[in-house]
């Protein structure tokens, strides 16, 4: 009858309730703050010579290679949307320094050339993609946001912000139904951190305990607005917690520290215990994007960052305690520069797609 409530009464409270069981989160086996601890035990990786010597080789090679597409963008020669990862070179060194080529995948969104690189996949075809030419890793029609190598277990490169953690998920349960042993790192940043599809990513990877590690690269500003303006936690390590998911929090500006987290963290997968999350906090020294004029920074803030976190200079430093001169790290460089350089004449002088390869790749199968 309308204007009755037709809601049924409560019933009353038992006198003497059962007791409720334990919940999981006081349970001895579920320690959120765990593999936190045990970074804190020890920073950073105790890395031999010729590691942190290959660490500052590979460091450098990103930077010098997002150099060089920075000037072949204000030259017209990459088009579209071009992100470069300049400041940020230590989080994929550390990390995929650490991964099994032969097992495990990478996954990330569209600043991707950072990662293809510390994978070792050539410089030569990456240029290429970038220009948009036939001998690009994807065929020449990624382009900067989209490359792709089954190869090297290297799925994207994705333009859809927040969506490569769900594939990440897809990666892990792959590699959990086909007892591989491999795990999947899935990368996104700051501004994906607030996506649905990550939480029902985390849900899921946490309930079937696949292997996989979550890595919040925040460099503070996602496109263009700080992290305190669009985000209610800020600290990102913390929100796997609803799904009993351990999270770790890492000075993305420090290469040794992020392989000693990343030591901790595929441990702790391979062992069977299920995913991590972890945050790396580095920063981006250049715009989102090549056509942001980034007005939300100052210009003092950014060169605070390289003149005193910048990470290529960092490892630098130790080197040359550890005995390497000045001499020795400038003819590194200028080798990595004559690379760099050589990648990008193969990527200009390499032709164009044929018109044909707009119909190819499109679907899996023919039907």
């Amino acid at each position: 009858m309308r204007g009755k409530s037709t809601l049924a009464k409560a019933p009353a409270k038992a006198k003497n309730p059962a007791p409720a069981t334990q919940p999981k989160s006081d349970s001895e086996d579920f320690a959120l703050r765990s593999l936190q601890q045990e970074l804190e035990q020890q920073k950073r990786f105790d890395a031999s010579d010729e590691q942190m010597l290959h660490f500052y080789e590979q460091m450098l090679l990103i930077r010098r290679f997002e150099e060089r597409a920075g000037q072949l963008y204000g030259l017209g020669l990459i088009g579209g949307f071009c992100h470069l990862y300049i400041g940020q070179e230590a989080v994929a060194i550390g990390l995929q320094s650490a991964l099994d080529n032969d097992r495990d995948s990478v996954i990330t969104g569209y600043r991707d050339h950072g990662h293809m690189l510390a994978y070792g996949i050539d410089p030569k075809v990456i240029m290429a993609e970038l220009t948009g030419r036939q001998a690009g890793i994807s065929k020449g029609k990624g382009g900067s946001m989209h490359m792709f190598s089954t190869e090297h277990k290297f799925y994207g490169g994705h333009g859809i912000v927040g969506a490569q953690v769900a594939l990440g998920g897809g990666l892990a349960l792959a590699h959990q139904y086909n007892e591989d042993g491999g795990l999947c790192l899935a990368y996104f940043g700051d501004g994906a951190a607030n996506q649905g599809q990550v939480y029902e990513t985390m849900n899921m990877a946490s309930l079937w305990n696949l292997p996989i590690v979550f890595v919040v690269e925040n460099n503070q500003y996602a496109m263009g607005t700080a992290v305190k303006r669009s985000s209610a936690e800020t600290e990102f390590y913390r929100r796997g917690t609803a799904f009993r998911i351990p999270g770790m929090h890492v000075n993305g500006m420090d290469v040794l520290e992020v392989r000693q987290a990343a030591e901790i963290a595929f441990k702790h997968v391979r062992e069977g215990n299920g995913p991590v999350l972890m945050e790396c906090n580095t920063y981006r020294y250049r715009g989102h994007s090549m056509s942001d004029p980034a007005k939300y920074r100052t210009r003092e803030e950014v060169q605070d960052y390289r003149d005193h976190k910048d990470p290529i200079e960092a490892i630098k430093k130790l080197l040359i305690e550890k005995g390497k001169s000045e001499d020795d790290l400038k003819a590194i460089d200028k080798d990595i520069r004559n690379v760099v350089s050589e990648a990008a004449d193969f990527a200009e002088n390499s032709p164009e797609p044929d018109p044909a390869e707009l119909y190819t790749d499109v679907l899996v199968e023919e039907y």
